[in-house]
């Protein structure tokens, strides 16, 4: 048996052929799903898994799942390949190379929450991995895996690839879905959440494609199997997009309860020219950013242990920093994307993310005073709490923690040894 979960491939040469992945015990989860378990009990089997979404968020994912309204029809089921947050780039492995696994687990969620059309959101640069999928698609189709009337039943199930147009924005579920209807990719006002009132306003399911690649091994080995592979807190295994200042960047796939020191340092073979490690990314650009004492590094990765630091696990692109780099220049890059990529719907981001951009260039470029980076981390402050998704709040976290944990990048003194 695979040691991997998710990376399956790196075991077993040739697995996202069908072949290969069927004498692995391939769709047998699925088949057992739609001939011997009720919709019910496949979402209460995830639920005791402890599985959380992996695009972010981390929430519960039997929970959501059990969230959808049983009183509108159709359902909908909606996998997130949109994959654009800066660092991240385990879900297009996961596509290339386990594809199988991945659409299994579509289909079972699909059985699971009553939906009998599945769509794929892939983000506009994946054009290539769209055809790959459709291909794979119509394999499954033509073995009776994907079709009508499935394993003999009256359950069938359809599943569609969709492109985006490479819009970051269109990460965020709910403009994920604008964009999948046709729409311009913004952000919808919410409440009414997508499993009340999703794709074409009908109850759907949004999960991310990590998510759904681990829900065949779970149905096949059971919740106790997936719970013990983690910790309390944070169940089971999830892919680490390791980049930055380290020797070895690329995806590890560790169970939850490893810490920052064995993926940087044991994984990822430590920093480059040897050089002193001074911050962590854990989320990518989204990232609140961790100054990278001995207490970060020793820190499980696990969702309640980071946020205790002040930050989160985020997608799980983790990029690392080292001495040689001024924070005054990360902030920079992270803002410069967020005003590109902000929709302009609401006025805090559209306005602040611009406002934000100015500053960090002008203090990058060796004008910086006091008075800017004031007036940086005001705006940065009156943008939270105020936007209409996630973009505008993620785009602040880098620029207040950097200001506030690295202190002496921006000419300022020290207060404390404390993350923030």
């Amino acid at each position: 048996m695979s040691k991997y979960v998710l990376l399956r491939h790196r075991d077993i040469p040739d697995i996202k052929e069908l072949k290969v992945y069927q004498d692995q015990g391939g769709f047998k989860a699925f088949k057992q799903a739609v001939t011997s378990l009720d919709p019910g009990q496949v979402t209460e089997i995830v639920k005791a898994s402890g599985l959380r979404g992996r695009g972010g968020a981390g929430f519960p994912t039997g929970v959501k799942w059990s969230f959808m309204d049983q009183n509108s029809w159709p359902h909908y089921v909606v996998a997130n390949a949109d994959e654009s947050e800066p660092g991240t780039f385990k879900d297009r492995e996961i596509i290339e190379e386990n594809p199988l696994q991945f659409l299994e687990g579509v289909a079972i969620g699909s059985y699971a929450v009553g939906a009998q059309a599945a769509y794929i959101y892939l983000r506009g640069e994946f054009w290539q991995l769209a055809e790959f999928l459709d291909g794979k698609i119509n394999e499954l189709e033509k073995a009776g895996l994907l079709g009508e009337n499935l394993f003999g039943t009256e359950y069938s199930l359809k599943i569609h690839t969709h492109l985006g147009a490479g819009a970051y924005i269109c990460g965020e579920e709910t403009a994920l879905l604008e964009s999948l209807e046709g729409k311009r990719g913004q952000p919808r006002l919410r409440p009414p959440f997508p499993p009340s009132y999703g794709l074409y306003g009908k109850p759907t399911v949004v999960n991310n494609v990590e998510t759904f690649t681990n829900i065949p091994l779970i149905l096949e080995n059971g919740a106790d199997w997936y719970r013990n592979l983690g910790t309390e807190d944070s169940a089971g295994v999830k892919v680490f997009s390791l980049s930055g200042r380290v020797k070895k960047p690329g995806n590890y796939e560790l169970p939850f309860g490893s810490t920052y020191r064995e993926l940087i340092f044991e994984h990822g073979g430590g920093i480059i020219n040897d050089a002193q490690i001074k911050a962590i990314m854990p989320a990518g650009a989204s990232s609140s950013i961790l100054r990278a004492s001995d207490e970060v590094l020793d820190t499980p990765l696990e969702y309640a242990s980071i946020r205790k630091l002040g930050s989160d696990v985020g997608s799980g692109s983790v990029i690392v920093i080292d001495e040689t780099i001024s924070m005054d220049w990360v902030i920079k890059k992270t803002i410069d994307f967020f005003q590109h990529e902000s929709c302009g719907k609401c006025t805090p981001c559209r306005e602040g993310t611009y406002w934000m951009s100015h500053l960090t260039r002008q203090i990058h470029s060796g004008k910086k005073t006091e008075e800017q980076i004031q007036l940086l981390y005001d705006v940065a402050t009156n943008i939270q709490g105020k936007c209409l998704c996630a973009l505008g709040e993620f785009s602040v976290m880098g620029v207040l923690t950097s200001i506030d944990r690295f202190p002496q990048d921006f000419g300022r003194e020290p207060k404390g040894s404390d993350q923030g």
